[in-house]
């Protein structure tokens, strides 16, 4: 095998046993010879890709990103529909959830790499904001884009909350639904309401008098 492709599958490997770890662990309770053991590599071989141990939670929360936001794609016309993706996919993998809420334990004020996600969310409300100002008939360029920006923005923030909270907070889930949830049909079920709320979130007032 060529050296390149060696230390790509290398990279690849300590990624993805670090990803097991820090969604297990946290960034307090993960442990490098853990990683490094799940890898089948030396823990100088993590310091050597990466440098310490927040730089690879760091390189690990990014990946995830990046492949959540490939599969999930950019808002699309069907706003409610959206929010029904965004509860499958994280329903499909909870793991990336985990990993969020542990970065924002771990961190207080700044992020790594927070430019470029505050950039990949600007463009996720830049279209948003699009497809809701064409759902009201409001055109771009007008003197309201400011206002129309702040609330595809409120609006984006209130979607990813209605369809993550099931997965991130699965307690809550259950002391409210009880067995609901867990019955035959019942994630279906859920997600056909959350799809429903988001609906009603997403449609112009006057549409909804209609």
């Amino acid at each position: 095998m060529p050296r390149t492709e060696h230390l790509v599958g290398t990279r690849a490997l300590l990624l993805a046993a670090a990803r097991d770890e820090f969604a297990a662990h946290g960034m307090g309770g993960a442990r490098v010879g853990r990683i490094a053991e799940q890898a089948g590599v030396s823990k100088e071989r993590i310091y050597g890709y990466f440098g310490s141990k927040e730089k690879l939670f760091a390189a690990v929360i990014s990946e995830a990103l990046t492949e959540h936001a490939t599969l999930l794609g950019p808002p699309s016309a069907d706003l409610a529909e959206y929010a029904g993706r965004i509860y499958d996919l994280h329903r499909s993998d909870p793991q990336l959830l985990r990993l969020m809420m542990w970065e924002a334990l771990h961190y207080d004020g700044g992020l790594p790499n927070e430019q470029p996600r505050t950039a990949r969310y600007r463009d996720m409300v830049a279209t948003l904001s699009e497809a809701l100002g064409s759902q009201s008939g409001t055109e771009s360029g007008t003197e309201s884009d400011t206002e129309s920006d702040t609330e595809a923005a409120s609006t984006l923030l209130a979607l990813i909350g209605l369809a993550i909270l099931p997965t991130a907070f699965p307690q809550i889930t259950r002391l409210i639904l009880g067995t609901t949830a867990d019955a035959p049909g019942g994630d279906d079920e859920l997600r056909a309401h959350i799809v429903r709320l988001a609906r009603r979130m997403v449609t112009p007032s006057s549409d909804a008098l209609t």
